[in-house]
Parts: C-alpha cells; structure tokens; sequence
C-alpha cells in the first residue's frame, strides 16, 4: 500500500502562485510513476500533469487552456514527494488537486493505483 498526502492548497488571486506537494508513505515511491489530476465543481476528473519513475520523462495536459509552460512538475524520491508547482493561475483552474501513484499509463486516471485525498485551489479574479 501507498498512502499519499496532498498539501498547499489554497485560496490566491489571478495571476499568483501555489506548489502542491504530494508526500508518499508506503512501498517505494522511485518506483512509481506519479500524476496530478484536477476535477472542478461539475467536471469530470482530468489530467493535469505526471512524472515517470525515473523523472526523466514528464507529460503535460494539452487540452484548451494548457497548463504546459504555467505548471511545472518535478519529484524528490529522496524525500519521496512529487510537486506541482502552478505559475499565472487563472480562475479555471480552481479545482481540488489530486496526487496519484502507480498507473503503467501516466495520463489515464483509471490506471492509477493510489490516490490521495485532495487539495482545493482557488484562484480569485
């Protein structure tokens, strides 16, 4: 089992910034690859962005209103934690933020093994 704790969440205006932390107990964290996923009030979960075990390989959400460029993710598997760190925040992402563990598909939420229980971001105009 992986236990996973999201923190840094919270309330900033438009334009600002916040860094998730997802800090990882369990099993080995190196080994698992590692996503963020969002899901606002009436959407569907979605991809946000994920990091092979390794950290050499990274993926980005494409989808209209990117966060490529805006979000960075990056992972410490000496402290095992992954972070997001979230540049120019616009008020669509207000969302609850989601760390996930474990999924042989980075950018699918239904491989994911592990979930943590959430963060909320708000983002104010």
């Amino acid at each position: 089992q992986v236990q996973l704790v999201e923190s840094g969440g919270g309330l900033v205006q438009a334009g600002g910034s916040l860094t998730l932390s997802c800090a990882a107990s369990g099993r080995t964290f190196s080994n698992y690859n590692m996503g963020w996923f969002r899901q606002a009030p009436g959407k569907e979960r979605e991809f946000v962005a994920a990091v092979r075990w390794s950290g050499v390989r990274i993926y980005y959400a494409d989808y209209t209103d990117a966060v490529k460029g805006r979000f960075t993710i990056s992972r410490d598997n000496a402290k095992n934690t992954v972070y997001l760190q979230m540049n120019s925040l616009k008020p669509e992402d207000t969302a609850v933020y989601y760390c996930a563990a474990d999924s042989p598909l980075p950018k699918v939420a239904s491989g994911y093994h592990y979930w943590g229980q959430g963060t909320q971001v708000t983002v104010s105009s």
